[in-house]
């Protein structure tokens, strides 16, 4: 599978087209054969699918693919589910889901810049970029990505995981937060460890990138050694924080997330310096 993002929807197109249509965080999916689809058509209406407002993605294999918001009242037809993009994972193509990623972040940055943030007045679609420009004031917005570190900070051989208050159950991951004005990611690396469970960090290492649109974030992912403190938790956004081995795990997130792709690296990482 191939795809080419492009902002420019066709004058004029023939066949049918992949539809990413969402009612507030929910993909509308189709069942065939009892598995997961996106919705393939040539036009929604015609398959009682009311689209409020629609945004070009690109070309996928030959289709036109689209993001779509669906009607406030939208219900599922027979053969279709309403899935959260969490409820999605692992049951469909890893493009796939990855385009439904981008399609829900474009399609919450369309919902909400209708309206120019600097005069008020409605904005207007730009064709050769993806942006919104306010025919007034002249105002550009463009999609809102929002960056955040998440880190796995080592110990010898344990690795460093917390229990946020926010989180469901005990599930237990690396630190993460979000990176503030004028700050370097490296800076909110030391900034959040230290504020959040009382540690110096040392040795940051980049390790790899994630879309999580869950809103619109952009989370950047990293490996750090330890390099003095004793864990204090704030008490505020973490509960509870220690230092574990590959035989001790607690809970962890599931592998939708990058935060379970640095605890994966960490016990490969173990196993192999074991294995020796």
């Amino acid at each position: 599978m191939r795809f080419i993002a492009k902002t420019t929807p066709p004058q004029k197109y023939k066949g049918k087209a992949l539809w990413f249509c969402f009612k507030d965080d929910r993909l509308l999916v189709q069942v065939v054969n009892k598995c997961h689809v996106i919705p393939c058509f040539e036009i929604p209406a015609q398959h009682g699918i009311e689209i409020i407002r629609s945004q070009y993605l690109g070309i996928l294999d030959g289709k036109h693919c689209f993001g779509a918001q669906l009607s406030a009242d939208y219900k599922a037809q027979p053969g279709m589910h309403l899935l959260t993009l969490r409820k999605l994972y692992g049951q469909v193509d890893e493009l796939l889901f990855s385009l439904a990623r981008r399609a829900y972040l474009i399609v919450q940055w369309d919902q909400n810049h209708q309206y120019c943030g600097r005069c008020g007045m409605i904005t207007k679609s730009m064709l050769e970029e993806r942006a919104k420009i306010c025919p007034n004031c002249g105002f550009i917005s463009y999609p809102r990505i929002v960056p955040a570190i998440i880190v796995a900070v080592i110990k010898d051989n344990s690795i460093l995981l917390a229990h946020a208050k926010r989180f469901k159950h005990n599930i237990h991951s690396v630190i993460a937060g979000f990176v503030e004005p004028g700050e370097s990611l490296e800076e909110c690396i030391g900034r959040e460890v230290f504020e959040e469970v009382g540690i110096k960090v040392k040795n940051i290492s980049y390790f790899k990138s994630q879309s999580w649109p869950f809103p619109n974030s952009l989370m950047i992912a990293f490996t750090a050694h330890y390099a003095g403190g004793e864990i204090e938790v704030d008490g505020k956004e973490i509960d509870h924080a220690g230092w574990y081995t590959t035989a001790e795990l607690p809970e962890i997130p599931p592998p939708i997330s990058i935060s379970r792709e640095l605890i994966d690296w960490f016990v490969e990482k173990h196993r192999q310096i074991v294995c020796g």
